[in-house]
């Protein structure tokens, strides 16, 4: 560096080279968009050494093309004696790969005339680090998918876009029907790996312009800009039908299906959050449709949301506040005549609303997993009225009591049976339990075991609502099962409807050739008990003898039979 000998010594000035040659940063000298110096450590970055660069190129042969004309408004102004700011370029090395980095120029002099002095960096690492940390905040970090709050950014644009074009916005919320299943069958790293493999292929369904989020879990949310209801209607079509096409997962071969629920702006709603809450409404009701379907919002479904709100809520407060009540219906030998059990059917006795019907709240209780503890109530209660009528002289009768699915594979429901036997002192050959087809023969085999275990504690067992479901008779011979009931829907229409008596008839059959008792259930007229009496039914109930009674009307019919003793 001549021209600086003159104004430092000797040994300073190979101090002072030395110095820049060891610094682990870029050194450069410039004058006239030439390099007069460069240290070794800058000439590496490029791939070069110092010779290669100092006097043969300049700056511009090191930077992007695009980036020119910023470069040589900053080398002017350095030339002019501008104190410079640092500012950010592509660099671009001697095989023609590029980086990114930031340069520090000012002002000096070389060989007497105006030149400019800098530092460059490499900050590579730093644009790593910030698109990661971009990256973690703005995108799910399993799918690669954009989250929850880049998608608010990008939904909030498009319903900016619209408000101001008058176009619309779809909006499709969905979810992968059990698939906590999967995480529990199979462990959560297949369950992960299932979501990645659903986003992958979702990904290719859509436009180029639409945006595919996850929003946690096993919720997805699409939207859809300028899109109409048949147009969305088609992406949902098409999202049910790609996941009818099996995942190859850890080596499972994995079937989903999809629940979706849509809304369009600006009718269902203003904003994303409004748009979100009625899109997650309508995914819900296609739920209740059966699942692998997909729903539009209405105001209708919002305000059915609502009282499905108010209404677990109130069933939570049902519990407390001692507000459920059973009704026992009578149940009738065909042969005696008399009352040989009831079947205990739960009420809810709400205090603004009246008596509220099962098939009201059940479902929810289901969903909301209320069922377990009202289950338990009435298994409690039904053993305990039971007893009482025991402890009143009455004969001894069966207290059926229905038992739902999830309660029945619930850890611990043979020791709630057993608890409930054991506290109310009831026999436990006077509890029958009815499970409906469709419980038993869900993973027979498991359930075998836990219906063998009720069997050893006493207590009967029946197959409610029979003929619906897809019962196999070899596992029928393997049940422990006492009683089928033959489900109402062929009874109601018994007398005209010869499909029916033959469907009934062949069920009295089967059931006498398993030396199994037959019970048929919702019997309202004569001619369908005379039919029934034909075909050799043993048991019957339904409001041809009585409708559900509360207990104290049902003691009344029992002391009012005749093998009773008069007091």
């Amino acid at each position: 560096m001549k021209g600086w000998r003159a104004e430092m010594p000797q040994e300073i000035e190979a101090c002072f080279l030395t110095t820049m040659e060891a610094a682990q940063v870029g050194i450069f000298v410039i004058q006239e968009q030439r390099f007069r110096y460069v240290n070794t450590f800058l000439a590496g970055l490029f791939g070069y050494v110092p010779d290669e660069l100092i006097d043969r190129c300049g700056p511009l042969d090191l930077i992007v093309p695009e980036q020119h004309p910023l470069l040589i408004r900053q080398m002017n102004e350095r030339a002019a004696g501008v104190p410079g700011q640092p500012y950010e370029l592509t660099g671009v090395r001697k095989d023609g790969s590029q980086f990114p980095v930031t340069i520090l120029g000012s002002p000096s002099r070389f060989d007497g005339r105006p030149a400019s002095v800098g530092t460059l960096f490499d900050i590579s690492r730093q644009k790593e680090a910030e698109r990661r940390i971009r990256e973690l905040a703005d995108y799910d970090v399993l799918t690669g998918l954009p989250n929850r709050r880049l998608f608010r950014d990008r939904v909030g644009q498009l319903l900016a876009v619209a408000e101001r074009e008058g176009s619309s916005v779809g909006l499709m919320f969905f979810d992968l029907d059990n698939f906590k299943r999967v995480n529990d069958s199979l462990g959560h790293s297949v369950g992960d790996e299932l979501l990645c493999a659903v986003a992958e292929r979702l990904g290719s369904l859509l436009r180029r312009y639409d945006t595919l989020a996850r929003l946690g879990g096993d919720e997805f949310v699409i939207a859809m800009p300028g899109i109409n209801a048949a147009g969305a209607a088609e992406v949902a079509r098409r999202l049910i039908d790609e996941c009818s096409h099996p995942f190859v997962v850890a080596g499972h071969e994995l079937t989903v299906t999809p629940s979706a629920g849509i809304c369009l702006y600006p009718q269902d709603g203003g904003d994303l959050e409004t748009l979100l809450k009625n899109a997650d409404v309508a995914m819900y009701k296609a739920k209740e449709q059966g699942r692998n379907t997909f729903q539009f919002y209405t105001a209708e479904m919002n305000q059915a949301t609502l009282e499905r709100l108010l209404m677990e809520s109130g069933l939570r407060r049902a519990l407390k506040q001692q507000e459920f009540v059973l009704h026992y219906q009578p149940i009738v030998s065909l042969e005696s005549g008399l009352v040989v059990g009831v079947e205990a059917l739960l009420r809810w006795r709400h205090p603004d609303l009246g008596l509220i019907m099962p098939d009201r709240f059940i479902p929810l209780a289901e969903e909301s997993g209320l069922i377990n503890p009202i289950g338990d109530w009435v298994l409690c209660e039904a053993c305990r009225q039971a007893r009482a009528w025991v402890d009143a002289g009455l004969p001894p009768l069966t207290m059926a009591v229905n038992v739902a699915p999830v309660q029945f594979r619930r850890a611990g429901f043979v020791e709630a049976v057993a608890g409930a036997l054991a506290v109310s002192g009831l026999d436990a050959g006077q509890l029958e339990l009815e499970l409906t087809e469709r419980t038993v023969m869900h993973d027979a085999e498991i359930n075998l075991g836990t219906l063998s275990a009720l069997d050893r504690l006493g207590v009967e067992l029946s197959i409610d609502d029979f003929g619906t479901g897809y019962s196999s008779l070899a596992y029928l011979k393997r049940f422990p099962v006492g009683k089928l009931k033959i489900d109402r829907s062929f009874i109601n229409e018994l007398e005209v409807d010869q499909d029916d008596r033959a469907i009934a008839s062949t069920i009295v059959s089967m059931g006498r050739n398993l030396r199994l008792t037959v019970l048929a259930e919702g019997v309202e007229t004569r001619e369908q008990l005379a039919w029934l009496k034909k075909m050799g039914c043993d048991m019957a109930q339904g409001y041809h003898f009585a409708r559900p009674l509360p207990a104290d009307q049902v003691t009344e019919v029992l002391r009012a039979q005749p093998f009773l003793n008069p007091e």
